[in-house]
């Protein structure tokens, strides 16, 4: 039979962290304290198959769970002393989900469940009756809005009456019986809106919020959140229901958040905020200012509240104590979660925690350092495109800035963008082209959709902890949080500080290293590689086996790849460099040339362009390879459009108008892929690729005697679906390229390949291999050319080919791929066997890409190449690829 429930407590657990796809995070976590002997409440976790069964059974529970919740409540109620629904002494515990990916704040959580008019008496009598009814009103509001659909605002507009009507600031300050009196009021509330009283069975409200918490697996910020990090909705959530443990019973009583390192610098220092008398929701929600654990932070921060090592320090220090020992056992920063009751400390949960790019390079490098991780594990701890955050720009220290406020530095980087103050006014302006700054009094789980379109995160009440301060930081988004001196008002719409109002439209900076908020835009500084990132960086290119050249045209795109690490330009696109203005009117000349001496001449005022291009991207190479692809678009792409626009450039070019439109409408072309572009271009003029390859080695030549260094560069000829077509060009480039070496010294050797860009060159790939010197697949057209091939048809075509024994089979190597990815493959196999020696490279957007890249290490391509500010992602991918494919290897033997 089916087990559903796995118990945990008392020193012992029947689960493991091992079993997180079945218990899910938090319920693996807690099994795994449990069995460590840290004080975790006791409880149990209902596992994700039977959250599965309820979704595949139109929404019922299994058969056979009652029994097994029934057995595991006992089981929490003689380990705690107490009994669920009992009069005297009753047990109350939380129902929280816990998915195999944290989803923090994504999903449900019911609080003090079991309390009713008669148990709310038997706990006042035992511990303090405001404490007791102050518990009840927080269950009823958390349990109407999660299980009855009562919206918590209406509760919301209740507290906020009583606590005006007695002139109280805060809920701290409400009586026992204020509080009698609001539980009333809010009961009331249920029935009326629901024409129902409150449910009064602890069991009944226990199945009621299991049956919620299940439901919330597919409520509308789940489903946003698990689009958003590519979280299966298969893999279903758990529900844990543990015993309630209270911070909120009074001075000696306490609960916080926190991480074993500081989450936005890596610092190996413990960082988290607690409240005194409060429960653990309070400490997010951002209702009362959090004070600080350590005593160095709070000096620090320069708070005066105390901190909890300095208030209750015995506590301090065995939860200091906890949280090393579960850094060292699970080999990993972690986001703990405690309460004090009275006195006696509580783990209530551990999990890797979230940090921010630099926090995640910091830690992997230190702990590898350390001795608790490998360099290769560190290696595999940074997600490739999350290094995005570090490869843009930052606020300029020397930059002019007014700044308006300051908060919290919750999640650092900067970013300039409109005001807006709704989600969905961020998400519409964002698909309009604006970048936005999204501001709130503070965020909660509805708004996700409006965080991950904006650039940035600004509220006026929170911590470090907080719903905006977490998930920024997991975007990898600056988020300024608690920024009090700022006066919103969403529904006027209005920003108010230092007398000063802004409306939505207005643009503001802000920085999330220094909490810093800031009118109007502030100028950036370029990115660099260096500290851990260098650190990291050299780890990866040492486990590497492919190169990971750029794609580049200008000499700073070519400087800012060198300064990343690229070891080469894959692409450089010579069309890229006609568009300027002092080139493209000799462009259209040679354009629009009705014979080939008019096209030559135009050629001639280009050529001197070209070498200058060429040269400085040599320069500022040093000898690494260089790749120029021949011009390759259609010519129509470079004339002008409409009659005033056509008359302009026919003035410039001293020639008539009409004649001029005349002469674009013969060269416009319906399906230019099959038309006058790549190959087929240079082949109708010849004296294209001859001018191009003059300024190649004129270029080299210059750039060798210059810098000292031997240059090769690699001329690619594009969009070959043919041999002839490919050995036409390069007799024309080798002519050209041999009249230049014998004018000139130094002699310049180069080869000649070609872009991979149709299925046909693909194919023909070892006839093609016997002429040309590399193939580089140019997946952007490979892609647009092979929509025809399914993945049906790329599947059953590399299965055939191995039955052939033309393609090896590799277990690390899936056969399900796309049509491009068969291609792809094909082509290597064939070239290779046309021509061992043969160089293999990707320069499409593909390049830049983890998943791609880690398909070219398994095809044994020797590069990959990217835009700059992408090459480090490539050369971490690149990294992990081989890492990955070694320990699927060694635990496959």
């Amino acid at each position: 039979m089916t087990k559903w429930v796995y118990s945990f407590g008392g020193g012992e657990a029947e689960g493991s962290r091992e079993m997180r796809e079945l218990l899910g995070g938090k319920g693996a976590n807690l099994a795994e304290m449990a069995s460590l002997g840290l004080p975790v409440p006791p409880g149990f976790t209902i596992t994700t198959e039977a959250c599965n069964h309820f979704y595949a059974e139109g929404r019922k529970l299994p058969e056979g769970l009652t029994e097994e919740v029934e057995t595991a409540l006992a089981k929490i109620e003689a380990l705690q002393g107490k009994r669920f629904g009992s009069r005297e002494a009753p047990l109350l515990v939380s129902v929280r989900s816990g998915a195999r990916s944290s989803m923090p704040g994504m999903m449900d959580t019911v609080l003090n469940l079991g309390l009713n008019d008669e148990t709310v008496e038997a706990l006042a009598a035992s511990a303090d009756r405001r404490f007791a009814y102050d518990s009840y009103r927080r269950f009823i509001q958390m349990y109407s809005d999660v299980v009855l659909g009562v919206d918590h605002h209406e509760f919301e507009a209740i507290l906020e009456e009583e606590r005006e009507a007695r002139g109280a600031a805060s809920d701290t300050e409400l009586s026992a019986e204020d509080w009698e009196t609001i539980v009333a009021r809010f009961k009331a509330l249920v029935e009326e809106i629901n024409a129902a009283p409150f449910p009064q069975s602890p069991r009944d409200q226990l199945w009621g919020a299991i049956g919620a918490v299940f439901s919330s697996w597919m409520n509308a910020r789940a489903i946003t959140y698990r689009s958003l990090h590519d979280i299966p909705e298969s893999w279903g959530t758990a529900v844990n229901v543990q015993a309630m443990v209270f911070g909120n019973m009074g001075d000696s009583s306490a609960t916080g958040v926190a991480f074993t390192r500081d989450p936005a610098t890596g610092e190996k220092a413990l960082y988290g905020e607690f409240l005194v008398n409060a429960q653990g929701e309070d400490v997010v929600a951002g209702i009362r200012t959090p004070q600080y654990l350590t005593e160095a932070a709070r000096i620090a921060a320069g708070s005066d509240a105390p901190s909890l090592e300095t208030l209750m320090p015995e506590q301090f220090a065995e939860f200091a104590a906890h949280s090393d020992r579960l850094e060292r056992h699970y080999r990993d920063m972690q986001d703990l979660e405690f309460t004090v009751e009275r006195g006696r400390l509580w783990m209530l949960q551990t999990r890797n925690g979230k940090r921010t790019t630099r926090a995640a390079l910091k830690i992997a490098t230190a702990m590898a350092e350390e001795g608790l991780i490998s360099r290769e594990e560190a290696v595999m701890r940074i997600e490739p495109t999350s290094l995005d955050q570090l490869l843009h720009p930052t606020l300029d220290p020397k930059a002019e800035r007014k700044v308006i406020a300051k908060g919290l530095p919750a999640s650092p980087g900067a970013a300039s963008g409109e005001i807006v103050f709704t989600p969905d006014k961020a998400d519409i302006l964002t698909k309009e082209g604006h970048a936005v700054i999204l501001v709130r009094l503070e965020t909660s789980p509805e708004d996700i959709q409006g965080m991950a379109c904006a650039r940035g995160i600004l509220t006026s009440r929170g911590g470090m902890t907080s719903h905006a301060a977490v998930v920024a930081r997991g975007m990898g988004k600056p988020c300024v949080s608690g920024a009090g001196a700022l006066k919103i008002d969403h529904k006027a719409g209005t920003m108010t500080v230092l007398g000063k109002t802004y409306g939505e439209g207005d643009v503001i900076t802000i920085d999330g290293s220094s909490g810093e908020v800031m009118e109007g835009r502030v100028a950036m500084l370029q990115p660099e590689v260096s500290g851990d990132f260098a650190t990291l960086m050299q780890w990866a290119d040492a486990a590497r086996r492919l190169k990971v050249r750029a794609n580049a045209e200008t000499p700073e795109d070519a400087r800012a790849a060198r300064d990343f690490g690229a070891e080469g330009i894959g692409l450089c696109r010579t069309e890229h460099t006609f568009f300027q203005d002092d080139r493209i009117v000799a462009m259209r000349e040679m354009i629009v040339a009705g014979d080939t001496q008019a096209r030559r001449k135009a050629l001639a005022k280009l050529l001197p362009l070209q070498r200058k291009d060429f040269l400085e991207l040599f320069q500022a190479m040093r000898g690494l390879p260089v790749t120029i692809r021949l011009l390759d678009p259609p010519l129509h792409e470079f004339l002008p459009k409409g009659e005033h626009e056509i008359a302009e450039v026919a003035a410039a070019m001293g020639t008539d108008a009409t004649l001029l439109g005349e002469r674009i409408l013969e060269l416009t072309e319906a399906n230019p892929m099959l038309g006058s572009r790549g190959c087929r271009l240079l082949l109708l003029h010849p004296e294209i690729p001859e001018m191009q390859t003059r300024a190649i080695i004129e270029a080299a030549q210059q750039a060798a005697r210059l810098t000292g260094e031997p240059v090769t560069p690699e001329i690619m000829v594009p969009l070959v679906g043919m041999i002839g077509e490919f050995n036409r060009v390069k007799a024309v480039i080798d002519a050209a390229a041999a009249a230049v070496n014998e004018a000139g010294a130094p002699k310049i050797d180069y080869t000649v390949g070609t872009m991979i860009e149709l299925p046909r060159a693909a194919l023909r790939a070892r006839e093609l291999a016997g002429e040309a010197a590399f193939f580089s697949f140019g997946t952007n057209d490979l892609t647009q050319t092979t929509f025809g091939i399914s993945r049906d048809d790329a599947a059953s075509f590399l299965t055939r080919y191995q039955e052939l024994g033309i393609l090896e089979k590799d277990p690390f190597v899936s056969i399900d791929t796309d049509g491009v990815g068969a291609l792809v493959r094909l082509a290597a196999h064939e070239g290779r066997a046309g021509r061992p020696d043969l160089k293999l490279g990707i320069c499409g957007e593909h390049g830049g890409d983890p998943a791609s890249i880690h398909f070219c290490e398994q095809a044994g391509l020797d590069y990959v190449s990217c835009s700059p500010y992408r090459v480090p992602v490539a050369r971490l991918a690149a990294a992990q690829a081989v890492i990955g494919r070694t320990t699927a290897s060694s635990e496959t033997a």
